[in-house]
């Protein structure tokens, strides 16, 4: 039998991190933990991360770039790419230990508007706000920024209900509310 291979340092750091993070929320995890759990040193663990401010924006920059790779996957449709969307969302509620959005997680534990973790949460709403506003707009909206809004607020809201209620009604709740705002904003998608 092959010896299992070992990851590298820094990923092994980002892996613990992101497990502890997640589950027991940022501010609750120390550095002395991640360190224990990646199988490192302190003097290794601070040359990959000055600060755990760091660990916690590569924490976060590891979350984004993982659901960009998921959204390169979603159909060229735009009404069928909001759907898969939806759907994914509703999945990630249903999956075991959900614990809420990580972004909006650390938006929670970072109050401040300038600190490099609310930018890090800022970066990818961003750019999730500008593929939602895309496909809106290859739909038909006329101001695709405020269903993109309109949408989030949705998306938001359903990753909280999904942590503190029953994450089985996320996915098809989300689809219909979504479909709501979709009708309100597109000529083309209003029922007859």
């Amino acid at each position: 039998m092959a010896p299992t291979p070992v990851r590298p340092v820094r990923e092994r750091i980002l892996a613990a991190a992101g497990e502890a993070f997640y589950r027991e929320g940022i501010r609750a995890v120390s550095a002395d933990k991640i360190i224990a759990a990646a199988g490192t040193t302190k003097v290794t663990f601070y040359r990959y991360f000055p600060t755990k401010d760091n660990l916690v924006e590569a924490y976060l920059d590891q979350q984004s770039e993982r659901i960009r790779e998921a959204a390169g996957n979603l159909p060229d449709d735009p009404c069928r790419a909001l759907a898969a969307l939806a759907q994914a969302m509703g999945d990630e509620t249903c999956r075991p230990g959900f614990r809420g959005c990580p972004f909006i997680n650390a938006a929670a534990e970072y109050p401040e508007a300038e600190h490099p973790v609310r930018i890090a949460v800022a970066r990818h709403r961003d750019w999730f706000r500008a593929l939602v506003a895309e496909l809106a707009g290859r739909l038909g909206a006329q101001n695709p920024g405020l269903v993109a809004d309109q949408l989030i607020m949705l998306r938001d809201g359903a990753m909280v209900h999904g942590y503190v209620s029953d994450p089985a009604l996320v996915g098809d709740s989300l689809l219909q509310a979504g479909g709501a705002v979709l009708q309100q904003h597109i000529p083309a998608i209003r029922p007859a």
